[in-house]
């Protein structure tokens, strides 16, 4: 047995550099924790042009990643250059060289994982990733070990903290989308390019993986549904506030009857609600199991650190098993079963609040609501704003829950109407009572 477990990290970005930072600092601590002395080896970036500032020997440093991966001495490969490729290759390539492997790129989870998985197990290794969603926050080790008994049912998370911290700050400061995401971008929590965040995609991945692990299937990112939050109006959030909910960017996962509901939408809770409170750049998942019930995990879904903390952590679980013999510690991701069909999205059912732009006069109320009728779809409540007769006014109305495909039927009929002026904006609803 060698007296040292060795590590190799590639990328030395943001939580890279943290990670560095935590081995080097709190070595003695790790030390005595995992029960063997866990060394950072090498490490590879492409274009760190000092690598002695960040924390790492002169002689540890190549700018080549197979460098890396090729090192018959490492033992825990550390993945966190993100993407696609070339990271699906040199994490497959780790586990055919027989090395265990920590990652927080969600994206290579979310689109590869059965792959990559399907390695771990065949070559005897271990994936851990529990910085892939949500950071610091242990909800993938939650999911995996703390709740494997239960059966899970729904899973609703804000895990996207550039979209929560635009939603949080048009709804306190009365700011539209525009000024908020500047005001995020200057303060480091949007990039210049904010499309992944606020089109719901970064959402998506994590959600890919939040439901394959809470639900034993494969869940393919094209079988989820995805909605940004740029046609968010101040004027929606307002009104919302107005009729007691908050408006928040969910990745959501239910599951009834062997059917599986996956969907990245804003979504309007009640301001009751524990998700409601959930404000700046936070993250966090509720999570519903048959045996411990509902499950609130919060913290810091994004930044060096807690990312860092997550790193290190599966670092140290895949030190501890190396340390101790234990092959395999993939649990349940691995072993889906493939069964449990996805819904589309015309087939989910959900409350829904819809503005209309309409002109204010007799009969529109009842032109509407008989389209409703039609569809099977049942009004909850109705606020008229604005009253001006024969000027166009916004007609609110919030429904009980009714089926996407006959609410996108019925809009679509609404919208032709002579009285009604502009293209209806919709919300989808999410109260505890349905």
């Amino acid at each position: 047995m060698k007296d040292v477990i060795n590590v190799g990290l590639i990328g030395v970005g943001t939580v890279g550099t943290g990670v560095i930072k935590i081995l080097n600092e709190r070595s003695s601590e790790i030390e005595r924790k995992v029960g063997r002395k866990v060394a950072l080896k090498r490490v590879a970036d492409r274009s760190l042009s000092n690598p002695e500032e960040v924390g790492i020997d002169r002689p540890a440093f190549t700018r080549r990643a197979e460098d890396v991966v090729g090192d018959s001495e490492v033992d825990i490969l550390v993945e966190l250059i993100g993407g696609y490729e070339p990271a699906r290759t040199l994490v497959l390539e780790a586990l055919d060289r027989g090395k265990q492997v920590v990652t927080a790129n969600k994206a290579l989870l979310a689109k590869h994982g059965l792959e990559v998985f399907g390695r771990a197990i065949e070559r005897g290794g271990s994936i851990y990733f529990e910085a892939s969603v949500a950071s610091g926050i242990p909800v993938i080790k939650a999911l995996r070990e703390s709740l494997g008994a239960d059966r899970i049912t729904s899973i609703l998370g804000i895990v996207n903290g550039t979209s929560n911290f635009i939603l949080a700050e048009m709804t306190h400061r009365k700011k539209d989308f525009a000024e908020v995401l500047s005001l995020a971008q200057e303060k480091g929590y949007a990039e210049a390019n904010p499309s992944f965040d606020v089109e719901g995609i970064d959402s998506a991945h994590k959600l890919a993986i939040l439901a394959s692990l809470a639900f034993g299937v494969q869940v393919r990112l094209e079988d989820i549904y995805v909605e940004g939050i740029t046609h968010i109006t101040e004027i929606d959030i307002q009104y919302a506030g107005e009729m007691g909910y908050v408006v928040k960017l969910l990745a959501i996962a239910k599951e009834a009857d062997g059917e599986i509901e996956v969907r990245v939408n804003p979504t309007m809770i009640p301001q009751h609600n524990l998700l409601a409170a959930v404000d700046e750049a936070y993250n966090a998942i509720y999570v519903v199991g048959d045996i411990a019930g509902s499950l609130m995990f919060y913290g810091r879904g994004a930044g060096q650190m807690p990312a860092s903390s997550a790193v290190a952590s599966d670092i140290m679980d895949a030190a501890r098993n190396l340390h101790l013999c234990v092959k395999s510690q993939n649990l349940a991701y691995p072993r889906m079963s493939g069964g449990g069909r996805v819904k589309r999205i015309e087939e989910v059912e959900s409350g829904y609040y819809i503005r209309f732009s309409v002109i204010d006069k007799p009969g529109v109320l009842a032109a509407i609501s008989g389209i409703f009728g039609q569809h099977n779809i049942s009004i909850a409540s109705v606020v008229q704003k604005e009253r001006r007769k024969e000027a166009t006014v916004p007609l609110l109305i919030i429904t009980h829950k009714a089926n996407e495909g006959n609410m996108r039927r019925a809009i679509n009929e609404i919208d032709k109407l002579a009285v009604v002026t502009d293209k209806s904006i919709l919300i989808r609803v999410e109260r505890e009572d349905e």
